[in-house]
């Protein structure tokens, strides 16, 4: 049985069409995903790899709910993909998900299972309180792979320090190593998503913390979000 605990951070929300789904998770040991995981991970998008096209994945329920969440934000998620979109793209075009850790991984295959976005951090880099809203003109971080990131109208997790996260690619500066004991994922479910459906990927999260990741004490729990304010 997990142990499940107070949370450490909590998620003012700020922007509308949007459930975030929080996990918290200590002694995460983060590594080389284990074979099974791995096996999980390249048998879940072999699946989808047979199953999906581009432009399939352009007509897919998800996919359309998660645009849409982009276009009320004021973003064109052609221009600014989603990360689950990007994820997607990829197993549709037969380039499969490269293996990461356990941790990533786990936030990989989470992703492209539900369609959404999903944010990983390394919570003791996290300086609360964390809210999510758009970005103000000035703010940039460096973009884990990327350059700079200029996040101006972008949606962002933001804390104490500034941005560090988003829906899009996430910063380097809160990213998960293996020096990380402890993790945060979020995940950003589009408006139709229902509370049972964000509860079991959340559920799911846990369950392959605990089980690839040896994660200790555990927390999740579902933010919404009405006319900007946390309900």
């Amino acid at each position: 049985m997990m142990e499940f605990r107070v949370p450490m951070m909590s998620i003012r929300i700020r922007l509308g069409s949007v459930s975030l789904g929080l996990v918290e998770a200590d002694d995460v040991h983060v590594q080389p995903a284990p074979p099974g995981l791995r096996d999980e991970l390249a048998g879940v998008a072999g699946k989808l790899a047979r199953q999906l096209t581009v432009e399939a994945l352009a007509q897919d329920p998800t996919a359309r709910a998660v645009r849409a969440m982009f276009r009320d934000w004021g973003l064109d998620p052609s221009k600014y993909r989603p990360s689950s979109e990007a994820l997607l793209r990829r197993v549709a075009q037969g380039k499969g998900i490269s293996f990461v850790s356990n941790v990533v991984d786990i936030v990989n295959l989470g992703s492209i299972e539900t369609g959404w976005p999903y944010g990983c951090y390394d919570r003791d880099h996290v300086s609360p309180p964390v809210e999510f809203r758009l970005g103000v003109a000035g703010e940039t971080y460096h973009g884990i792979g990327r350059r700079v990131w200029h996040l101006a109208g972008r949606p962002v997790l933001a804390d104490a320090e500034g941005p560090f996260g988003s829906p899009i690619s996430d910063s380097t500066r809160t990213m998960v190593t293996g020096e990380t004991h402890a993790a945060a994922i979020v995940i950003f479910a589009p408006a139709p998503a229902s509370p049972t459906q964000i509860e079991h990927a959340l559920d799911s999260v846990a369950e392959r913390l605990a089980l690839w990741a040896a994660a200790g004490g555990v927390h999740q729990e579902i933010l919404r979000g009405e006319k900007g304010e946390v309900a």
